[in-house]
């Protein structure tokens, strides 16, 4: 019984149709995995999280090597320039740019930006027309252009939550960017801007105007006016060409001797005698811009002209017109009745006090002499004080001659006969008390042949100023 019942399990356990059992394969793991598994399992710390916090930390650690290696490979590879729109260069730098992306052909679109600015720049005529020119810069952003075979990386960056103190102004910086074997590249792209810059400028005269506490150019700058196109009464001219040429070659006459080195000039006489047009031609003759100051401007003060006046442009002339009109009793009031921030003392202290600053050029206009304070005319704040008057026979003729002569319409004879008799005819009306502008005289020049100017003129004629 025992028997069969053992050979019965033996042919069941090998009959074909039924599968064999799967063997048992036994897989040694490694000692320290099973080491470092059976640590992670039966660790109460890690498995309370702080396993987990130290992977973490670990990870920071290395991304921190990672930022920090970056960094190093950045500066070992790459030199960045950073300009500031408090400097000159700031200006000259996008105007490069502007230029180079207008002047650059479609096969480059690497110069052609997606971000720009706009800025729009007055021109004034002298007939009191205007006109608005447009010009595209690059705009706060990330740019890329190639120079020199170097390729640059520009950005613009402004910052809106803090302003230029007193002007308003937003603070912004360009940051340029290549590799550092190319860094040689800097000064000669400056240079360059610098060039671009001052060949617009060229032979033409700019004039700067208060924004704030800065000078800033007004306008596109004018076309430089021969100095000989003013005609002034003989002898005057040349008097104030020769002081102001002494006045320039003499700094160092002046530092020997501690005599501030700044000089002040008042042109005093009526409407369009040529005044501010002098100052204009004599700043073109001589390479100087002009800062044109109006003491009326609201929202300037003591502090604030003093500044002005210490930081004004290098070879400027600092222009303030109608200064008689400025103050009245020594209090400077408009026609509204707004009284300016600006006090009488203030303007004298800004002109040669102890805080006035030097190596500068003022000059005055007034059509009333005398309805200046005499502390404003004493010796040390204006120097040297001209009479710039109505038209004088000489220069009547003297101007006349100027525009007809060398015309093809009339001979130099005639012009010649033809002045003589405007001569004449401003002598006799002098004589009987009736003045003529130059200013007036030009109008006529300009609208008129020579023979109707001479036989027109009589009606130009005013009675004499009082």
């Amino acid at each position: 019984m025992t028997s069969n019942t053992a050979a019965n399990v033996s042919s069941t356990s090998q009959n074909p149709l039924t599968p064999p059992e799967a063997p048992i394969m036994n897989v040694e793991q490694p000692a320290g995995a099973s080491l470092i598994g059976g640590f992670l399992e039966n660790n109460p710390y890690f498995q309370a999280g702080f396993g987990l916090m130290g992977v973490g930390v670990g990870l920071t650690i290395l991304r921190q090597g990672v930022v920090l290696g970056t960094t190093a490979l950045r500066r070992r590879m790459l030199v960045t320039l950073e300009i500031n729109n408090k400097d000159r260069a700031y200006e000259w730098f996008l105007g490069w740019m502007a230029n180079s992306a207008a002047s650059t052909s479609r096969s480059k679109p690497w110069m052609r930006s997606h971000q720009l600015s706009v800025e729009t720049m007055i021109e004034q005529r002298k007939n009191g027309s205007s006109s608005a020119l447009f010009k595209l810069v690059a705009g706060p952003g990330t740019h890329w252009f190639k120079y020199d075979g170097a390729w640059i990386q520009v950005k613009r960056e402004r910052e809106t939550r803090s302003m230029q103190l007193m002007s308003g102004v937003p603070w912004e910086t360009v940051t340029l960017t290549t590799l550092s074997r190319d860094r040689d590249l800097f000064p000669k792209l400056l240079s360059e801007a610098r060039d671009l810059a001052m060949r617009g400028q060229e032979g033409k005269l700019v004039i700067h105007t208060a924004w704030g506490t800065e000078w800033r150019p007004f306008g596109l700058p004018r076309r430089k006016r021969p100095l000989q196109s003013v005609v002034l009464e003989t002898g005057i001219s040349k008097k104030i060409q020769e002081d102001i040429k002494s006045f320039l070659q003499r700094r160092q006459w002046y530092a020997d001797r501690g005599i501030p080195y700044r000089r002040g000039y008042l042109l005093h006489g009526p409407p369009g005698s040529g005044k501010t047009s002098f100052i204009q031609a004599l700043a073109g003759s001589l390479s100087y811009d002009i800062c044109l100051l109006n003491l009326s401007e609201r929202g300037l003060t003591d502090d604030k002209l003093n500044h002005l006046l210490s930081n004004a442009p290098e070879r400027s002339f600092v222009l303030i017109e109608d200064v008689d009109a400025a103050f009245n009793k020594r209090v400077q009031t408009t026609e509204d009745g707004y009284q300016s921030s600006i006090t009488f003392s203030g303007f004298l202290n800004a002109l040669d006090g102890v805080a006035s600053g030097e190596e500068r050029v003022i000059f005055m206009t007034t059509n009333h002499v005398e309805r200046l304070d005499p502390a404003l005319i004493r010796p040390g704040r204006v120097d040297l004080s001209a009479l710039i008057d109505d038209a004088s026979p000489v220069q009547a003729r003297t101007l006349f001659a100027q525009f007809y002569g060398g015309s093809e319409d009339i001979s130099e004879d005639e012009v010649q006969r033809l002045a003589k008799t405007l001569e004449e005819i401003v002598e006799a009306e002098r004589n009987a008390g009736r003045r003529v502008s130059m200013a007036a005289l030009q109008g006529m020049f300009i609208r008129n042949s020579a023979k109707d100017a001479i036989a027109g003129c009589h009606e130009l004629f005013v009675a004499k100023r009082t």
